[in-house]
């Protein structure tokens, strides 16, 4: 059996996106991969819980893909992982829902890199300012991968935002084929 992933990908103006959608678009063409625009699914917030644990459960591999909005994602992850990531199912003595899956994020940053860091204009790193996904797949029992930040998101060449989006699938690729191999031995 195949590892697959889900993109969670959350863009509240994804028509004003440069770089967000497209990159959507490249992954959902992907094998074993389903891209879930979810302000298209959810634009009035109102979550369909069961469909969406069944999304999780199904998947190896799950990814938030969004813009950073104020040191954090677009209110509908929010709400999401509120109402999806239940106690009992996701956490707690008996939520073993999604042990031994991935948590990805891939982030798109208006600032430049040198903005986040100690001493920078946003004084925190990206890394430190995701803590609170981090957090989130470790109460999960979820391994929490390295985030994917595509930095200036809003200054770059179509060449660079090519290059991050080839770096995206390849991290894709990456974490499909260590499930795949994990599977393997399981069985």
């Amino acid at each position: 059996m195949s590892a697959t992933a889900v993109v969670l990908f959350a863009h509240p103006s994804e028509e004003n996106s440069k770089s967000g959608s497209n990159f959507a678009d490249r992954v959902d063409e992907m094998e074993n991969v389903e891209v879930r625009r979810l302000y298209d699914l959810y634009p009035d917030f109102d979550v369909n819980i069961d469909r969406e644990k069944e999304i999780w459960e199904a998947a190896d591999i799950i990814v938030l893909q969004h813009p950073f909005y104020w040191y954090s994602s677009p209110a509908l992850v929010k709400e999401y992982l509120d109402v999806v990531l239940e106690y009992g199912w996701a956490y707690g003595p008996q939520g073993k829902a999604l042990q031994g899956k991935s948590l990805q994020t891939v982030i798109t940053a208006g600032g430049p890199e040198d903005a986040y860091r100690t001493g920078g204009y946003n004084n925190f790193s990206i890394e430190e300012l995701l803590r609170p996904f981090e957090a989130t797949a470790n109460l999960c029992g979820m391994s929490y991968e390295p985030p994917l930040v595509l930095y200036g998101s809003n200054h770059l060449s179509d060449a660079e935002r090519t290059a991050f989006c080839d770096k995206y699938v390849d991290r894709l690729n990456a974490l499909l084929a260590r499930h795949e191999a994990t599977a393997g031995k399981a069985a």
